[in-house]
């Protein structure tokens, strides 16, 4: 079956009211948001025109979505799986791959202005931080880059420390994955400082900001907050947060490796001082950032060789810089700021507008496995929140979630089983250390995806046992 889907969002005051058709079903939804424009997605056709009226109360444009034309950039597509692992790692599309070839073919060496190989890596580090400083709307002098979401977490976890003393106290939550409590936990139990607990509801999945104020006292030197859980997909208030945060004059650190894989990330609208994100997660290489506040990193100095520089961002950065991966997440951020069909305007505009259609295209294919889902009795979701990315737990009654991944697998539907280092949230919702069966969406997904996803479901239910 061909993908021909339409979304369609209206501004009236504060409210979006979005109607969405996709193949045989439709709904519609009105959640509370910022003003953005409106979108129709198409799977095929043509491009649709534009209106809106200037006086602010509609406005209405139309975007083309072209599903096939981004599956036809993924290599990996072709061996045929359906993948709904994601949120464990996406597949890269071609013009990344080929940034990262191309950085490896040419003279490449350390950074300088002397040799053509220092130019091109002075070029290739330049580039990243500028594509991710707009992909996550930070100063791209406060872009760090590293390892891994967690080494970065865990050194400015030690950093941070430094600075507490007994009696200090850090808000961690048992919705985060691990990458965004143990660093502070640790961190806090070395100094002596206690560490507070914020729960979040299993009947809902949901993280209130009130869940977090009423840890919060002058004592509060850190609040970490996600801003999607990796497990469920809820999406908290990041900036309400942040907002309550920084009224007791506590820092707040999200992480934002699921949220900025699905829609549009602005770090400076949230309010946050340090935030952390994966490119693997949004198509890219593995590399991790954090976009900062660059005058708190002025204030932070972290251990660092002697000889190393000590300008910001560049003194949270130790050793070398990975150059071909660098050239590939720039690569990557500028192949996310082109899904929308968008050809006007600053990359950072684009990438808005990109992200801004992945979100309301994956959220139509999330509703359809819902609806699919719903009518199976034996399945249970866990994804409950009024806000969420599209990233779903599943478990099954008498039967194990690992059981099932494994039957989707042997019939090329790739999912995932476990806690996925959030086994706080899985105790939480009653899951134990097995978690549960994860699905998540991402801008190569597809209807047929979806429907070869809901056949296997309902064919493992009906085997024998």
């Amino acid at each position: 079956m061909a993908l021909i889907s339409r979304v369609e969002v209206v501004i009236r005051g504060n409210q979006r009211i979005r109607k969405v058709a996709l193949g045989w079903w439709t709904f519609s939804a009105a959640s509370a948001c910022s003003p953005r424009p409106a979108l129709a997605i198409m799977g095929s056709g043509s491009r649709q025109g534009q209106s809106e009226r200037n006086n602010g109360a509609t406005v209405t444009h139309a975007q083309q979505y072209d599903i096939a034309a981004v599956r036809a950039q993924f290599p990996a597509l072709k061996a045929g799986s359906a993948h709904f692992d994601g949120p464990g790692g996406t597949q890269v599309p071609q013009p990344v791959i080929d940034a990262m070839t191309d950085a490896f073919s040419g003279p490449l060496c350390n950074r300088g202005d002397h040799t053509a190989g220092a130019r091109n890596a002075e070029m290739i580090v330049g580039g990243a931080r500028a594509a991710l400083a707009d992909l996550l709307g930070a100063d791209q002098t406060g872009i760090v880059l590293g390892r891994s979401s967690t080494q970065l977490a865990y050194d400015f976890a030690r950093t941070l420390a430094g600075t507490w003393k007994p009696g200090d106290e850090v808000i961690v939550t048992r919705l985060d994955h691990e990458c965004n409590i143990q660093p502070w936990v640790q961190a806090a139990r070395r100094v002596g400082a206690t560490v507070r607990w914020a729960d979040f509801d299993p009947a809902t999945g949901e993280l209130a900001p009130g869940d977090v104020a009423a840890l919060l006292s002058d004592r509060t030197r850190l609040v970490a907050v996600t801003a999607a859980s990796n497990l469920i997909g809820t999406r908290p208030d990041v900036g309400e947060i942040c907002r309550l945060a920084h009224e007791v004059g506590a820092l707040c650190y999200v992480d934002a490796a699921q949220c900025c894989a699905h829609t549009s990330v602005d770090f400076a609208a949230l309010g946050a001082d340090l935030l952390g994100c994966s490119a693997y997660k949004f198509l890219g290489p593995h590399l991790g950032v954090v976009a900062a506040r660059p005058e708190l990193l002025e204030t932070l100095h972290p251990d660092k060789l002697l000889a190393s520089t000590d300008t910001v961002p560049e003194r949270f950065e130790l050793g070398i810089l990975p150059y071909g991966v660098l050239a590939g997440v720039q690569a990557t951020v500028d192949f996310l700021a082109g899904l929308s069909g968008h050809r006007q305007g600053s990359r950072r505009e684009r990438l808005v507008a990109s992200m801004n259609a992945v979100e309301i295209y994956e959220d139509g294919l999330r509703q359809r496995i819902e609806r699919g889902l719903a009518a199976l009795s034996a399945v249970t979701v866990h994804s409950r929140a009024s806000r969420r990315v599209p990233t779903l737990l599943l478990t099954f009654a008498g039967r194990d979630a690992a059981d099932a991944h494994q039957f989707l697998a042997e019939r090329g539907v790739d999912t995932g089983v476990g806690t996925f280092y959030s086994v706080d949230a899985s105790r939480r919702l009653g899951l134990g250390d097995a978690g549960g069966l994860r699905i998540g969406l991402a801008p190569y997904s597809s209807v047929e995806d979806v429907d070869r996803l809901l056949e296997g479901i309902v064919d493992y239910l009906a085997e024998v046992r």
